[in-house]
């Protein structure tokens, strides 16, 4: 009798852990953003550590998805500068555009040469009535050397965690396992 309440219990626990992490899932911004523009480094490209400048910031055509999916190509896009990369230095609100945000965290360089930049960061994208949510950021120059260039960029809001299920899941199991030892350990 001991167990069947000890159970029910931890039953009843995991169902109301279940329904609370369930109705807290947060709406998070889902998709793809990309972008295009100028970019003025403060140096020649296999030397520059920030980017001055940015001009003729838009959203690109075609690839965005999600959230950013009804974002009009052409759309102007604000940019923060200077956008300091090296070293890699937080940047609040690196880009806007239709009510989204992008606060960058962190930068690391891919790659840098004389012949062209590749860097990615990771950051927090936010707006529009959307929960704040991790997102990763890739920039690269398009052509050319010198300090003003053409880029492209690309915001990915990363996959969303699964709400808390995993753990009631795990929950479940070591309720299971505790009874299991409990009846056979009176045998």
């Amino acid at each position: 009798m001991k167990l069947i309440k000890s159970l029910v219990a931890g039953l009843t626990a995991i169902v109301v852990a279940s329904g609370l992490a369930v109705s807290a899932h947060a709406t998070l911004i889902t998709g793809m953003l990309n972008i295009a523009g100028t970019a003025n480094y403060d140096k020649p490209i296999g030397s520059a550590t920030m980017i001055t400048l940015f001009e003729n910031t838009h959203v690109e055509q075609g690839a965005n998805t999600g959230d950013f999916a009804s974002i009009a190509a052409n759309t102007p896009v604000t940019m923060i500068a200077p956008y300091i990369f090296n070293p890699s230095t937080p940047n609040p609100m690196l880009w806007s555009v239709a009510g989204f945000t992008f606060n960058l965290l962190s930068t690391t360089i891919v790659f840098q040469s004389s012949d062209g930049i590749i860097l990615t960061g990771s950051g927090i994208i936010s707006g529009n009535g959307f929960d704040p949510t991790p997102g990763e950021w890739s920039f690269s120059q398009q052509k050319g050397s010198g300090t003003r260039l053409s880029f492209s960029g690309t915001t990915e809001a990363l996959p969303a965690p699964d709400g808390g299920m995993t753990l009631a899941l795990l929950g479940a199991g070591l309720v299971g396992v505790v009874a299991f030892r409990a009846k056979f350990a009176k045998v």
